[in-house]
């Protein structure tokens, strides 16, 4: 799958985007987070606060309890502002 990274996270991890088989059990994005902050420093660093991370699962909107399995792109954000 496909990760894709937004805004300050992508300037935090100097990619915006990368490629990842995660194990099986990573099932949620709450899941995937975790385990990307397992295996990368600069990224657990860069989503210490998880509750501000934002996520889309092929284009879709959604919480950290979303699946993930069977998903295409995951889409990781921090918040947005508008003006």
């Amino acid at each position: 799958m496909k990760i894709l990274y937004f805004a300050w996270l992508r300037e935090r991890l100097n990619r915006g985007e990368e490629d990842v088989s995660p194990p099986t059990e990573v099932a949620t994005v709450a899941d995937l987070i975790d385990w990307l902050a397992s295996r990368d420093e600069a990224f657990a660093h860069a989503v210490e606060k998880r509750t501000l991370i934002k996520a889309a699962v092929d284009a879709k909107l959604v919480k950290h309890d979303a699946s993930i399995i069977g998903a295409k792109t995951i889409a990781l954000f921090p918040p947005m502002t508008g003006g």
